[in-house]
This record gives structure tokens, sequence and C-alpha cells, in this order.
């Protein structure tokens, strides 16, 4: 299904501080072939789950096709999303996207909880990082009990629990399940003296130093842990994870913003959770919303790439992205004369908090954007698949990352690999800017408005009754109102 054509709103690079946050996204751009591009890719992209999953497991691998032996459980929190996507595009039937969905969650549920370094999956209900895709249990020793991988398999859990409504046998056990998995997580157990949240544990080191605290993807795990209904948060952690906001508040590239420096950290909640005219205390001091803190940090991004301090080729309004992402490999090299460092799997960004870039592009960092400000993503994502696409762009649409400047003789190095944390936030953003499917799933967990309300978040469709989510189609979001 082709999306409707209507004129995109022209948002300034700089909003200034006190006004107010776009109400609406459009369907489309002023070139309509927009439409069939995006309507192209999410399909790629949702084909990426369905096909990387495994049908007797539901495990989905943290790259495919790749030689990798093991399972990421974040990639399985996306994959239970896209499967309701899939479903209501009519690319898989309901029926086949529930069954999927239930063996994912009856396989999760019967996997072994303790503490022992090799026959667990988990412990105190949360999931180690990585599992191997045979068994199911920790892939090795260097693999941590990991919060927000957790929190991100939860958010799909969720999203499973609320959209499979339906009086079906099948759709009966899915719900119970996604609420036994959700309620065995024991929040309390990860929380700190202080009350910030440990990004992990393990047999060999116990918690990990490091917490969740300052603006980055973490708030989804807060959100969750102050919603349980078995081991919920206080309020305090709330507060103890917004205290550090304050360093990161201020001006990067242009934009005035609460600054996180790759996209990924601008996303991810958001790929659920629709902050769109919702507020907490110290969100309500800035006078934004924490989307239209995305949308500025979308806007950063690309004038940074505008600007293009590192003289990196390619670089420019309509190719841009910086984000945790695959990259040449941990090399230097001679280019032009001047000595070039580059890098692996990295967390590359630009903010306050720092700048790393090595001239590599992740098309996920602005496909991932495209709900925040798709007046500047989708002139992006044409643009690179136009000058790219012959290597970027395949079955399962665009590659994890590319570098127009890492050369080798005529062809620049380009990704052969997806990865499922990057494909999760294209797939699941692009449906809730077409027709906000998956923020309107989880209006209705209960669990996320209790979370939300805990933190202290006020105002927009938290004062309103959520009306039922129709699931045989995805309706696109209306054009707003000139009036």
């Amino acid at each position: 299904m082709l999306l409707a054509c209507a004129p995109a709103p022209l948002f300034p690079a700089q909003a200034a501080q006190d006004a107010p946050p776009p109400s609406s996204t459009t369907a489309c751009s002023g070139n309509c072939s927009d439409a069939a591009l995006i309507d192209d890719l999410e399909q790629r992209t949702f084909r990426w789950f369905w096909d990387a999953s495994d049908p007797r497991t539901g495990l989905v691998p943290d790259r495919y096709p790749s030689p990798q032996t093991f399972a990421s459980v974040a990639s399985i929190g996306f994959g239970l999303t896209a499967y309701g996507i899939g479903a209501s595009r009519h690319y898989i039937t309901r029926e086949d996207a529930a069954d999927r969905t239930l063996v994912t969650l009856r396989y999760l549920s019967q996997l072994p909880q303790n503490d022992t370094p090799d026959d667990a999956a988990g412990f105190h209900g949360f999931f180690y990082h990585f599992l191997n895709n045979q068994t199911g249990l920790r892939f090795n020793h260097d693999i941590e009990l990991s919060s927000i991988d957790t929190a991100l398999l939860m958010q799909g859990v969720l999203f499973a629990q609320s959209f499979y409504d339906r009086d079906t046998s099948t759709e009966q056990q899915i719900r119970s399940l996604a609420d036994q998995l959700y309620r065995n997580v024991d929040w309390q157990w990860m929380r700190r003296p202080d009350n910030r949240l440990s990004m992990g544990w393990s047999p060999e080191h116990q918690f990990i130093a490091n917490y969740w605290e300052g603006y980055s993807e973490g708030m989804m795990v807060y959100i969750l842990g102050l919603a349980s209904p078995s081991s919920p948060l206080q309020a305090a952690s709330w507060q103890a994870w917004i205290s550090t906001n304050d360093k990161r508040w201020g001006d990067s590239n242009g934009q005035t913003f609460l600054n996180f420096a790759p996209l990924f950290g601008h996303q991810y909640s958001h790929a659920w959770i629709d902050f769109r005219g919702i507020q907490d205390e110290w969100v309500r001091t800035k006078n934004i919303d924490y989307f239209e803190n995305s949308r500025r940090a979308a806007y950063a991004q690309r004038a940074y790439a505008i600007a293009n301090p590192g003289k990196w080729q390619g670089y420019g309004a309509n190719v841009w992205g910086l984000t945790a992402s695959d990259g040449p490999g941990e090399t230097d090299r001679d280019v032009d004369g001047q000595k070039r460092h580059f890098l692996s799997y990295s967390a590359r960004g630009t903010g306050r908090d720092y700048t790393q870039d090595d001239g590599t592009i992740a098309p996920t960092a602005a496909a991932g954007s495209i709900a925040f400000a798709p007046e500047i993503v989708l002139p992006t994502l044409r643009n690179m698949k136009t000058l790219y696409g012959g290597q970027i762009y395949g079955r399962y649409g665009f590659v994890d990352a590319f570098n127009p400047t890492f050369k080798d003789g005529k062809s620049y190095w380009s990704d052969k690999e997806y990865v499922g944390i990057d494909q999760g936030p294209i797939l699941l953003m692009i449906e809730n800017w077409r027709s906000g499917l998956v923020w309107n799933v989880m209006k209705r967990s209960p669990y996320i408005r209790t979370g939300l309300e805990r933190a202290g978040f006020q105002g927009g469709w938290l004062e309103k009754t959520t009306p039922p989510v129709t699931h045989s189609q995805a309706t696109p979001v209306a054009a707003p109102s000139k009036g």
C-alpha cells in the first residue's frame, strides 16, 4: 500500500525554546516517490526479523545473515513488535504473527533463571545480553546480565500483551505469558543504594559499577521498573535518573537540547512510547517534551554533517547519521595525504558529551528519526539510496553502515550485514510515523501508563482514555491542519 501524498510541515533548524513541539507528522514529503521508498523499506526491514528469527524458538540473532551463533534479547524485543507490524501491514497473517509470538514467549518463559555461570538464560527475571542460539543459555562468560537489553525485550513483550487482544487460545496464552515474563523482572534487585539501576550483573563480577544516569536509552529501564506490579521502583529512582540532565542540556550544532551523542539514545525509548505532549517535572522546565528533544537531536546531527569539521567524504544536508554501528575496522589509513583512524563497531555520535566520528554513516540514525523530523529524513534516505544504493540497499533494506572515505580502489567500504538493534528503530519508527501503531498499542498497556505517571509525566494522551486499536490494518496519520 502506498502512502498518501501530503505536504510536509517545515520546521526551522532551531526551534525557539518556548515553541511548542509539532503536534503530528505527515505521511509523505512533497515528492511522492518517498511513499514508494518508505513502503519498500518498511517491508524489507520487517522481512529481516521474520527471516532471521528461529521458528522453533523465536530467538532472533544479533545480526543476520552472519556466521555468528548467538541470539540478542534486544533483537527479540524488536522482533516481537515487528510481527504485529507485519500483521497490520498484511505482510503476514495475524495467525502467523501470533504463532511466532507464542513460540517466543513460551520458549523464554521455560529457560532456566539462576546464578550459575553456564546453566542459565538469566537471573531475577533479567536476561543475558546474548544467548546461545541452540540452547538459549548464556552465550559465554564475557556476557553480562543486561538491564537495558532486558528492558528492550520487555518492551516487545508488553507490546505483544496489548496487541493480541482477541479471545482465542493462542492470544490468551500470549497475554498470560507476557504478563508472567514482565512480573518476573526484579527491578529492586538491580537497584543500587542511591536508587540508580546498575547496567548489569554477572556471576563472576556481580553488579556492574556503571549505573544508568544521564539522558540515554536508559529512560525505558526506569519507566518499566516504576510500573512493575511485583517489585516496583520508587519515584526516587526517576529523580536519581534525571538529576544529571542539567549537565547535558545546552547548545550543540545549532540546537539547544538534552544531549546524547549517538542517535540511538534518542530513538529506543521513543520507538515504543509516545512522548509527544507529555512532560515530567524536568522537561517541563524547558518548555518542550522529549519528542521535541529528539527532533532537535536529529537536526543537530544534520547540521554537524553540513559543517563536516572532519572533512569526511560524502557528508552533507542529505547524507548524515551517527550512532552505534559497524565500521571498516580498527585501522589507520592514508587518505589524500592525511592519516585517518577508522573504527570497527563503535558508538559514533556528536554532542556536548562527546564526538566520535570516522566517516561512517549508519542509515538507521536517519531512518530511525523519521517520526521526529520526516522533512529532513525523507530526502536523506532518498539521496543515500540514489547515490549508494547499489552497495547499501538490498534484500533487507539498508545495510548497517557504510563509509565513503574508506576506499579500496574505486569502491568504498559498506557493510554486508544487518544488525537487529539497528533494524528495529527503522521498522518501528517508520510505522509510528505512518500510523502511530506501536505507540497506540503501548498506550493501552496499563504498565506503560503507570510507569509514566509514577515518573511524574502529565498531559497529552495521559489525560485521555485511549481508544482500542484496530489491528486489521494500519491507518496512515492524517496531515496536520493548516488552520
